[in-house]
């Protein structure tokens, strides 16, 4: 059997630390991945002048899976997001965000299990026609929704909820006030649920969303939605477990796939041995179920639990003391 390998990107501040964490745990569950480091972001910058070198492209275009740490981008100004960049390059058009509760976490519940589906390419969030007057005094940014764009979405969301035995799909939308866009969004929705008898189906605006998830989580199993709804739904759906440093992401395309810390880079305890590196290892246990390794990936979904759970060396925004590197060797003792 050919070696399995895997481009890896640290990414920048935390990055490197989380992501070394996972690895470390990939290697002690026996996964035999052979990794071909690259750069992107500031390091990428640092290191060879640009923020998203070709060598790197071509990387995950020959592996065709990547785990990648946190990436830094600006806010209002500066260069556009790497991540979104790397989303339209490789076509990566759904972007799937679980959330699973974790006993031993801050969190207001402890029996949460979503996942939010999010269209990754069209939309308010890709940044399609974005224009500001040269007097500063008005901007303008373009929505695009296509139907193709909108079944690829749905279907996938459906696929998955059967696939891992769901019972609901939620779809997600404004089409009361964006008619045109939203609109044409809940329209295939409702034609793709048709499709898949066994899985109910629901909608919901997108404001009564963010109440309702708040209020009563344990309504939703899957969710489906739009680009710019779902940035802002899946961390909503990470503050019901915890925060970003307990959700993983996943971006999947036909043929290609990064799994990703969905957390910013952290730069002010970046090297100081602080970060939670759940994230990651949690995207990395993503990565396995999308390489048939689901065996792998509960083992270490198990460890992981069990630290958490038991507050065995975990880090100061879990309630405990250590950090990331203590918090790496209790998950390997109990591999």
């Amino acid at each position: 059997m050919t070696q399995q390998r895997i481009t890896v990107i640290k990414g920048d501040g935390i990055g490197p630390d989380i992501v070394d964490s996972a690895l470390q745990i990939l290697d002690k569950v026996g996964c035999d991945f052979a990794y071909d480091f690259a750069d992107a972001g500031l390091m990428a910058l640092e290191n060879h002048g640009e923020l998203l070198p070709q060598e790197t492209l071509e990387l995950i275009e020959k592996n065709k899976v990547t785990l990648k740490g946190p990436l830094t981008t600006p806010v209002g100004e500066g260069f556009t997001s790497i991540n979104v960049s790397l989303r339209k390059r490789f076509q990566m058009y759904a972007n799937v965000r679980p959330v699973l509760s974790f006993k031993g976490t801050k969190a207001r519940y402890d029996d949460i299990d979503i996942i939010t589906v999010r269209e990754n390419t069209e939309g308010m969030y890709s940044g399609l026609g974005q224009v500001v007057s040269e007097d500063g005094s008005e901007a303008e940014a373009m929505s695009k929704i296509t139907r193709a764009g909108a079944e690829r979405i749905v279907k996938f969301a459906y696929e998955l909820a059967r696939r891992e035995g769901r019972k609901k799909v939620t779809a997600v939308h404004k089409a009361n006030i964006l008619k045109s866009t939203s609109g044409l969004f809940l329209k295939v929705a409702r034609e793709v649920g048709e499709q898949y008898p066994d899985i109910e189906s629901a909608e919901m605006i997108v404001d009564n969303t963010c109440m309702q998830l708040v209020m009563n989580p344990h309504q939703f199993d899957v969710m489906v939605t739009t680009n710019l709804f779902g940035d802002i739904l899946s961390d909503l759906c990470a503050g019901l477990v915890g925060g970003l440093g307990m959700a993983p992401g996943a971006n999947i395309g036909s043929d290609c796939a990064i799994f990703e810390a969905v957390h910013g880079s952290a730069p002010d305890i970046a090297g100081k041995n602080l970060a939670n590196p759940t994230s990651v290892i949690l995207a990395s246990i993503q990565m396995l179920e999308y390489l048939n390794m689901s065996d792998k990936a509960e083992k270490i979904r198990g460890a992981l639990k069990d630290v958490i759970e038991s507050g065995d060396r975990t880090t100061r925004d879990l309630g405990g003391e250590h950090g990331t590197t203590d918090f790496t060797q209790a998950v390997l003792e109990r591999l």
